[in-house]
């Protein structure tokens, strides 16, 4: 018998009328079966998200399970991981946060799965304690909606229903887990004779391949049928289900419905920008920001999508004559251009998290007065179509003339910054100022009405502070003449006076300025300066229009913007 294949080995009594095929057990990889099973766990959880994803396009994309879970996971943490991650990630920090959420799920599911080898039941309770997990996450939103945890509930079932098929059909019918026998060969019963073998039908070779003998001897059976048929429909149902998903979200989307506004002509309209404001320096970014380029802060995972024809906007709280506007009302009212720099709070000492663009829309400040705010009133209190809410200071707020924004650089509002309408208020952070996609202005009290960031220790009146920024020269050098050039900013101290560099720790030398059409926006500043050999550190400070210049003292963002000098190194060889 030493000569016989896994295939050709039978029973010394093989005949005419012999007993069936006695074929040996190949030895399959313990790693491959495990990974197998990690892999049906992972496609279960797949397709749970996807039938959650299709429940959410029903109620709101925003609750889909990945996306909940993230927005979620970018709320709880405390204010210096939120910090680190801004400052660390910048802008990606979302897609970060939903990529660990995406790694999280995957493991988990695995773990599921490779579990559900040898305890199903607790494997598909794992698919189900995921959903309630989304489930929860979703109830911790600011958004009260009952409907809410639907999507992930839906989602951990599905998971569980998708696992229990999976596992079903990579079972064999006659059987999983028989025990090996170490009984003699001439046990009958139905036991595997000695030598690992069995007896099978010869027409039923195909559809099972055993796996290895685990410690306990235990025999896996997998049927390679089944496994493909279980996969091949979760794949199909899933993604159909996805799909189907993504085509209900984006049926009536924001997409169109931004692609078939169109843009009153305003009753002021700004001159185009003179060619001055831009420094005649190679490399130097453009005066207005385009918006593609432009920075997008903010806590919604997924980009709310709001069509002009559902918005609302809702005037309450402490006023006298509470009303609703609609878009086409919106379209009705005077417009204005304005040409305003916005800054994020979380910017970093020389970071990019701001940016300049010429808004159109309507002022804000009558739509207050028709409301009539009543006297104790302290700020307005706004909120996003995503639940997301800020807090607006009423004392000064007349002198930055706010906007309520429907266009950006000529075009509709861009859905990511806040289509189909947006706050614009000159001066103040955007944290306390620039509610995207906004839905409801109550006048009301800071103690009444804490806003998002102010339960999270931010300040509640937080101007833009006098700042700088070096943005050339980039890469490395070689000896000559080059520029250093920048921006720089103060659009709540009456706009930049002077700009000055200090090269190795020397004297402020005073920088070129550009022209500033506005206070309310940046300013672009160079300097021309004959490159040694070396390692050169440059440092920056701005002066504003009242005679403030900014202050050396390094502060964190928290709870009122950074504080400090710009400072950049640079190599010339």
């Amino acid at each position: 018998m030493s000569g016989a294949t896994y295939r050709d080995r039978v029973s010394p009594t093989e005949g005419a009328g012999a007993p069936p095929v006695a074929v040996a057990e190949r030895p399959s990889s313990s790693t491959g079966v495990t990974i197998l099973y990690g892999v049906l766990g992972v496609l279960a959880a797949a397709f749970g998200v996807a039938i959650g994803t299709l429940v959410a396009a029903f109620i709101d994309p925003a609750y889909a399970p990945i996306e909940v879970v993230a927005s979620t996971a970018i709320d709880l943490p405390p204010q210096q991981v939120k910090e680190w991650a801004t400052s660390t990630f910048g802008t990606a920090s979302k897609s970060v946060v939903v990529g660990v959420v995406v790694v999280a799920v995957v493991v988990t599911a695995a773990w599921a799965g490779i579990t559900a080898r040898t305890r199903p039941r607790f494997g598909i309770q794992v698919m189900i304690v995921a959903g309630l997990v989304g489930a929860v996450a979703a109830l911790l939103r600011p958004v009260d909606f009952f409907l809410a945890p639907l999507p992930s509930i839906v989602a951990g079932a599905a998971a569980a229903v998708a696992l229990w098929w999976l596992l079903r059909m990579a079972t064999p019918a006659e059987g999983v887990g028989a025990v090996a026998s170490t009984s003699a060969p001439g046990d009958s019963g139905g036991a595997m004779p000695a030598g690992g073998s069995r007896q099978v039908s010869p027409g039923n070779q195909d559809l099972s391949e055993s796996g290895s003998l685990d410690s306990s001897t235990e025999v896996q059976s997998i049927s390679r049928r089944g496994v493909l048929l279980g996969i091949g429909g979760v794949v199909v149902v899933g993604g159909a289900a996805l799909g189907s998903a993504r085509w209900l979200t984006t049926r009536a989307s924001a997409v169109a419905s931004r692609v078939a506004a169109v843009l009153p002509k305003p009753a002021e309209t700004l001159a185009p920008l003179p060619a001055s404001v831009q420094a005649p320096v190679p490399g130097m970014a453009p005066f207005i920001t385009p918006n593609a380029d432009f920075y997008r802060i903010d806590t919604a995972v997924i980009v709310p999508q709001v069509t002009a024809e559902e918005w609302t906007l809702s005037f309450d709280g402490m006023v006298r004559r509470p009303f609703t506007l609609t878009y086409a009302d919106l379209l009705d009212m005077p417009m204005v251009e304005r040409d305003v720099t916005i800054m994020c709070v979380s910017n970093p000492i020389g970071g990019d998290l701001i940016g300049t663009a010429r808004w159109l829309g309507t002022p804000l400040l009558p739509l207050l007065e028709r409301a009539g705010i009543e006297p104790g009133a302290d700020q307005l209190f706004s909120t996003s179509v995503d639940g997301w809410t800020c807090s607006t200071p009423l004392d000064g707020l007349a002198e930055r003339e706010p906007l309520l924004a429907i266009g950006m650089n000529g075009e509709p509002l861009p859905i990511q910054h806040g289509f189909p309408v947006r706050m614009i208020i000159p001066g103040l952070y955007g944290f306390i100022s620039a509610t995207k996609w906004v839905t409801r202005i109550s006048a009301s009290t800071y103690a009444q009405d804490p806003a998002y960031w102010t339960v999270r220790g931010w300040a509640t009146d937080a101007p833009v502070l006098t700042g700088s920024r070096i943005d050339l020269p980039q890469g490395s050098l070689t000896v000559g003449q080059t520029a250093i050039g920048g921006v720089a900013w103060a659009m709540d101290g009456d706009g930049i006076s002077r700009v000055e560099v200090s090269i190795d720790d020397g004297p402020w030398q005073d920088a070129q300025l550009a022209d500033q059409p506005t206070p309310r926006t940046w300013r672009q500043w160079w300097l021309e300066w004959e490159a040694t050999p070396g390692r050169h550190t440059i440092a920056v400070r701005a002066t504003n229009g009242l005679g403030e210049t900014q202050t050396s003292e390094v502060r964190d963002v928290v709870p009122s913007g950074a504080t400090g000098y710009d400072v950049g190194v640079v190599e010339v060889a």
